[in-house]
């Protein structure tokens, strides 16, 4: 079971002989939607491979408010994860499942191992870097130049592309956390995003019509 959820999610990147490794090592995790996998300050043991779902990744301010900096999809990892790994081995942020998920935990100390003997390894790692960079960088640029109403709708459309379902199931208080404003200010522009067309409001779900 394992080994086919390897083939079908990572055997295009890694050769038989990490899989191999990779399956002798891996311990399988299953969480619920909700559920915080990983908190600040955290000691990391291990990293993750994703088979199934989605998970969200957030930093915290020193007042204690919440900001989203990206996802994780199916067939990636949390590079935030490995730098952390690699440094003082504590958490730098909040890795909270988006959905139902599944994924494989490889235990840090096979980390340094993997990167020398395994090219392909060593490209996951620095591509996953890359793709999170430019989340990061995506973020930023989110907070400076977009106003909230853009800043919501584009949440919306990224939840919506990671759980590939336009139905979004969350609250406005939800939303308010990871947009790092207020529950009065979100549930007044979806208010105005419904009535002009680009959502369907229902109690705890969201339609996104506007994708």
């Amino acid at each position: 079971m394992v080994r086919d959820k390897l083939e079908t999610n990572y055997g295009y990147l890694f050769e038989p002989e990490l899989l191999d490794e990779i399956e002798k090592v891996g311990q399988s995790v299953k969480v619920r939607q909700g559920e915080m996998m990983m908190d600040i300050g955290q000691q990391i043991n291990a990293m993750p491979l994703l088979f199934e779902g989605a998970i969200k990744i957030l930093t915290e301010d020193e007042e204690g408010d919440e900001l989203l900096l990206y996802f994780i999809e199916v067939g990636d990892t949390c590079a935030m994860t490995f730098s952390c790994c690699m440094g003082a081995g504590k958490s730098e942020i909040r890795a909270i499942a988006e959905t139902d998920s599944e994924m494989l935990m490889i235990p840090i100390e096979k980390m340094d191992d993997w990167m020398a003997r395994y090219r392909s390894w060593r490209s996951f790692i620095l591509d996953s870097y890359h793709e999170r960079l430019s989340e990061l960088l995506e973020t930023i640029d989110t907070l400076a130049f977009m106003n909230m109403d853009d800043r919501l709708l584009k949440y919306l459309r990224d939840k919506a592309m990671v759980t590939h379902d336009d139905m979004i199931y969350t609250t406005h208080r939800d939303i308010a956390q990871d947009l790092h404003t207020s529950r009065v200010v979100v549930s007044r522009l979806l208010k105005g995003m419904e009535r002009e067309g680009k959502i369907k409001l229902q109690r705890n779900q969201i339609k996104v019509l506007d994708l």
